[in-house]
């Protein structure tokens, strides 16, 4: 039977909740055992937490002070020391799993299984191309460990109230000296993380403008939620490229997604497929964003905002 290893994503002490879905999709292989590993500087918070999701047997927690930022070429190593034993080996499809899983995979002599979102069989998995307009079936080699990344939009978070036995491992790998870690540049944000949040408030070129999108901020605030942008917001400069959702940006799975002067290029409607309810707000009525949303509005964004809001407070 399949014996797979989960990698943990965290950050800031925190587990992060493509951790949840990834088990999730672990749980869809009715393995032997689930094992989830946590690679950091002290792991003990972390691994804490990840003991505590449901169907994990043992979670593996990995202190090295060269873990303390998540450079794939420094974890790789030890990953692909862990994976002995295990059939499988899977991240969640995040820049996080993305960078890490093709370095994993090729410590291995393996191929990489990329955007696991549904499950055949033990080594038979289906995967999105073009865009998510098609569905294929892959099958892995039966006689080799399967690394694969998930595609978390695609599973819910694994639930809580787990006993997973927390065992503290040493790896004996060679780390590279030729790779370091330097700094990390990102925004900071007390709004919710686009890409784990469960209500998500994008806008579009339609907003016009960067003064403009401050008009998203701050409906976002009020419903709680993160913000978003579609590429063509990101390319005109209104917001910063970390929040472009679609095909080539994130792809999300909130609760309530709200698309606000978003014309829905194939490529964005790619990042939103898997959203629970789809909420459009464009004053062009033949947009394509109405052909995939729930509830749509045709008007003027300036206008209905400030109305939604007033039916909000």
């Amino acid at each position: 039977m399949a014996k797979v290893l989960v990698i943990a994503e965290h950050l800031g002490g925190t587990l992060n909740a493509s951790t949840a879905r990834t088990v999730s999709a672990a749980q869809a292989l009715s393995p032997e055992s689930i094992d989830i590993a946590v690679l950091a500087a002290d792991p003990s918070a972390v691994a804490a937490e990840a003991a505590q999701i449901a169907g994990v047997a043992r979670v593996l927690a990995v202190a090295n002070a060269a873990n303390a930022q998540p450079v794939a070429q420094v974890l790789a190593p030890q990953v692909a020391k862990l994976a002995e034993g295990y059939s499988h080996v899977v991240l969640p499809s995040t820049t996080f799993g993305k960078d890490l899983a093709p370095c994993v995979a090729a410590l291995l002599g393996v191929a990489q299984v990329s955007d696991l979102m549904a499950v055949e069989g033990a080594h038979v998995f289906k995967r999105p191309i073009y865009a998510g307009n098609a569905i294929i079936t892959v099958e892995a080699p039966a006689d080799r460990t399967v690394v694969a990344t998930v595609r978390t939009a695609s599973w819910p978070e694994a639930a809580k109230g787990g006993g997973g036995a927390v065992e503290a491992v040493t790896v004996d790998a060679t780390l590279p000296t030729h790779t370091r870690y330097v700094g990390l540049a990102a925004g900071k944000s007390d709004r919710p993380d686009l890409q784990s949040a469960k209500r998500v408030v994008s806008g579009g070129r339609g907003v016009g403008s960067k003064e403009n999108f401050e008009t998203i901020y701050k409906f976002a605030d009020r419903l709680g939620a993160a913000v978003g942008a579609s590429r063509a917001a990101v390319d005109a400069g209104y917001v910063p490229n970390e929040l472009q959702v679609g095909q080539t940006g994130k792809i999300i799975a909130p609760e309530l997604y709200v698309a606000i002067g978003i014309s829905g290029a194939i490529q964005h409607l790619t990042g939103i497929k898997d959203a629970g309810t789809i909420v459009a707000i464009n004053k062009d009525g033949d947009a394509p964003i109405f052909e995939v949303a729930d509830i749509g509005l045709v008007g003027d964004l300036f206008t209905l905002l400030p109305e939604l809001e007033n039916q909000l407070q």
